[in-house]
């Protein structure tokens, strides 16, 4: 019976991520059509074809090509999110934590908007939105230490509240230089600031490196999903089962850190689609982290996809910034989550 239970419960997790895997094919395919300039169908083979082998000729194969490149990096940003929302909520112990409770994006926001301020190219913006994540990442490692080595092994539930609190402060102390750069800016920047503060992916295309940080990352995490299981279900008890609780949530910090850096350095400051969506996975899925992970990137990386469609077709041919879809969509999706939850509660 044990076994039999297992083999169904594998067939259900590859059924899931079958049909996960299926709606972020559509996602896409729907990213490559849709737009203010109409794709006839008649030429979508040839375009793609044109776009795999790197021959772009012609305008149906160049709006391919640019809808596909911006669409991947949609992808893998809301993948990014999707899977550091699962671990951030692991770490702290909180199904309504998020990848940005801790502060990293507001550190890269300030590396981001001061590269921007000063007119940068946009690979240094990059390179300042990454710098910025990775100073607060390290600051907080060092003020909060051993809070993620299990609060010095007094508590291995791990109480979370220093690396909170600290994560709190810093967030605030980032986002007050923030605020005085947004109001010393000149107009001619200021538009690009605050679309960048919004979340935006207009200028987004073909990228590898998030894709290598999102694969990683996953492998990483799914090799640890079972000792994550186990504390969070046994958290009392997780060290005396034999799950390092110290070096596991040092991990989830830095991977969550790391994927979170990576997202906001492509797409700016998204919201929504690192609480929501990992939280909604969780209610329909169980928190088998097994199956939550895969999901949970998988659904993160479509959403952000269909909300980034959204957000260039919608008024086009203006364009939206997409953080306004995701909070569009996010907030009622998540306020009925609560009331599903509220609910179920006797």
């Amino acid at each position: 019976m044990p076994t039999q239970r297992a083999s169904e419960r594998a067939r259900r997790q590859r059924m899931v991520l079958a049909l996960l895997a299926a709606c972020a094919v559509a996602s896409l395919a729907l990213a490559g059509i849709a737009g203010s300039v109409a794709l006839p169908l008649s030429e979508l083979p040839a375009a793609l074809l044109g776009v795999v082998t790197g021959k772009v000729e012609g305008m149906a194969a160049s709006l391919l090509d640019l809808r596909l490149g911006r669409a991947s990096s949609a992808f893998a940003t809301g993948a990014a999110l999707s899977l550091a929302g699962v671990m951030m909520q692991a770490l702290v112990r909180n199904p309504l934590a998020d990848p940005y409770v801790l502060g990293i994006s507001s550190g890269a926001a300030v590396g981001a908007l001061g590269a921007l301020f000063v007119g940068a190219a946009l690979w240094a913006v990059d390179l300042g939105a990454l710098v910025g994540a990775a100073g607060i990442s390290l600051l907080l490692y060092a003020l909060a230490r051993r809070d993620l080595g299990g609060a010095a092994q007094r508590d291995v539930a791990g109480d979370s509240g220093i690396l909170l609190l600290t994560g709190v402060v810093l967030a605030s102390g980032s986002m007050a230089l923030v605020t005085l750069l947004l109001s010393i800016a000149p107009e001619s920047r200021l538009r690009g600031m605050v679309f960048w503060m919004i979340g935006d992916l207009g200028g987004a295309s073909w990228r590898v490196l998030p894709w290598l940080v999102l694969f990683g990352a996953l492998a990483l995490a799914q090799r640890r999903a079972r000792a994550l299981n186990v504390m969070a279900l046994h958290a009392d008890g997780a060290a005396a089962l034999g799950v390092d609780v110290g070096g596991l949530r040092r991990f989830l910090f830095a991977c969550s850190g790391m994927l979170t850096a990576s997202a906001v350095t492509t797409g700016g400051s998204i919201g929504f689609v690192g609480l929501v969506v990992p939280h909604a996975c969780r209610l329909a899925l169980g928190a088998d982290h097994r199956l939550l992970l895969p999901a949970a990137a998988l659904a993160g990386g479509s959403f952000l996809v269909v909300a980034d469609t959204l957000a260039r077709t919608v008024l086009a041919p203006q364009q939206l910034p997409v953080g306004v879809i995701t909070s569009l969509i996010g907030v009622p999706v998540f306020l009925l989550q609560l009331h599903r939850l509220h609910l179920r509660r006797p």
